[in-house]
């Protein structure tokens, strides 16, 4: 499947002068990690975490309100991609209990995010998708910063990655997950501005 900017290229939506220079994203499923950071930037990392629901609401204010629930090529509107974000914080909320059990192994993601493709995020109000996602964000963050330094450093190995995470590269893992879908967003953002 073409990526979106190539499809915006294709339906004249973007100026090819302007985004010549813009790498293209890799898909989330391509990404490889190397979780060799030290115990150390765990404050940064959650105040990522933190932050994402009021990053996430500024950049969907400042959208055209026509734009939201539009899709491009049959993948996700940006309303849908703001709900997968909702989607998954169970799945985190999840993997914290898998480490605090002493799990070997964390559960694993749906990769086909059924979850997401039957919620009918487009047919929801975008504040109440935002004001959800802040709350359940919000509960997953509490429960980090209240875990010590020995349960932070825990391992269980991810089941699509297949290599032992730390709670600490969880929380990174989640962060960067969060960057990629507020990425998709602006390409869509930019796709569909008239």
């Amino acid at each position: 499947m073409a990526n979106y900017t190539d499809i915006a290229f294709q339906n004249g939506y973007m100026n090819p002068d302007i985004y010549r220079y813009m790498a293209k994203q890799t898909k989330w499923i391509d990404r490889t990690f190397d979780f060799n950071f030290p115990l150390g930037v765990f404050p940064c990392i959650l105040e990522r975490l933190r932050g994402t629901p009021a990053r996430v609401e500024e950049l969907v204010r400042s959208f055209q309100p026509g734009i939201l629930i539009k899709r491009v090529s049959n993948s996700w509107s940006i309303q849908e991609h703001v709900g997968h974000l909702l989607d998954l914080d169970t799945l985190h909320d999840g993997r914290i209990d898998d480490y605090l059990a002493g799990a070997t192994t964390l559960r694993p993601a749906d990769i086909t995010n059924k979850k997401t493709w039957e919620a009918n995020h487009n047919a929801q109000s975008i504040e109440e998708i935002l004001k959800s996602f802040r709350l359940v964000r919000m509960h997953v963050v509490h429960r980090l910063e209240a875990l010590d330094e020995e349960t932070l450093s825990r391992t269980a190995i991810h089941p699509r990655l297949q290599q032992p995470m730390r709670v600490l590269d969880m929380a990174y893992f989640v962060a960067e997950h969060d960057d990629h879908h507020i990425a998709r967003m602006t390409q869509l953002a930019n796709i569909l501005k008239d």
